[in-house]
């Protein structure tokens, strides 16, 4: 299947990490599908994307958080764009930094787990029955390495609800042993910014989205995690093809 036949479904796909995927992959000749919340990140995701590419570009309005939404975002997508290929999940990749614990209510944590694990499994649920059952398609998780350790004091919340994204992965890898799908995991051990909110150590969105499409695009590897603690890493990842 050459990847204009391919329609990549880019959940969180308006985001910093998103949006360097989605031109990564409108540039291979890929079709991109994105759903948001938030219509004016659609809009800056369009202008964003390399012009030429922006015909293979679906955007649609809708919330991926919740079972009915996800369902109705479904349903809106495949009445769209027919079938979808591939699924890039970037969803809940986000800082927080809100203090330690004893200074937090129970809501805060609710709502720092909703945005990290329960968004990520609402979309799987709807999404993956796509794609699940085809050698041919993939699932593909991105994920931040926040879980394994507290990055900075007040940053405890986190941690919890990137681990708990981090174990769901696991989960789904050991639950689904033999699903035909790709189903793989890109997880980032450090910053990723665009070029104007770069600090060191930190990937270029874009150099990340690279990587990542190259990852969708091969369809060689399942069931495996993918770890870029570096912007060496992904260099190595491009260059010497060691997804």
């Amino acid at each position: 299947m050459a990847n204009g036949d391919r329609m990549v479904l880019a959940l969180g796909g308006a985001g910093t990490v998103g949006s360097g995927l989605v031109k990564a992959l409108l540039d291979r000749g890929f079709k991109v599908a994105v759903i948001s919340r938030d219509s004016n990140k659609l809009e800056k995701l369009k202008a964003f994307v390399s012009p030429a590419t922006k015909g293979n570009l679906t955007t649609l309005v809708g919330n991926v958080g919740s079972e009915e939404g996800a369902e109705e975002a479904k349903q809106a997508l495949l009445r769209s764009v027919g079938k979808v290929t591939d699924v890039v999940s970037s969803l809940g990749f986000s800082w927080w930094q809100g203090g330690p614990p004893h200074t937090q209510s129970l809501k805060e944590l609710h709502w720092v787990i909703e945005t990290l694990l329960f968004s990520t499994f609402v979309s799987w649920k709807a999404f993956f029955p796509l794609v699940r059952d085809d050698p041919n398609c993939t699932y593909t998780f991105i994920t931040g390495g926040a879980g394994e350790k507290l990055l900075m004091p007040g940053t405890g919340f986190l941690t919890v609800g990137a681990a708990s994204t981090l174990a769901f992965c696991q989960v789904l890898r050991e639950e689904y042993p033999e699903v035909p799908c790709k189903l793989n995991q890109v997880k980032i051990n450090t910053g990723v910014a665009s070029p104007e909110r770069m600090a060191p150590g930190y990937l270029n969105h874009v150099d990340l989205g690279e990587a990542v499409a190259t990852l969708v695009e091969r369809r060689n590897t399942s069931h495996t995690v993918f770890t870029i603690n570096s912007p060496s890493d992904l260099k190595t990842v491009i260059l010497e093809g060691n997804l």
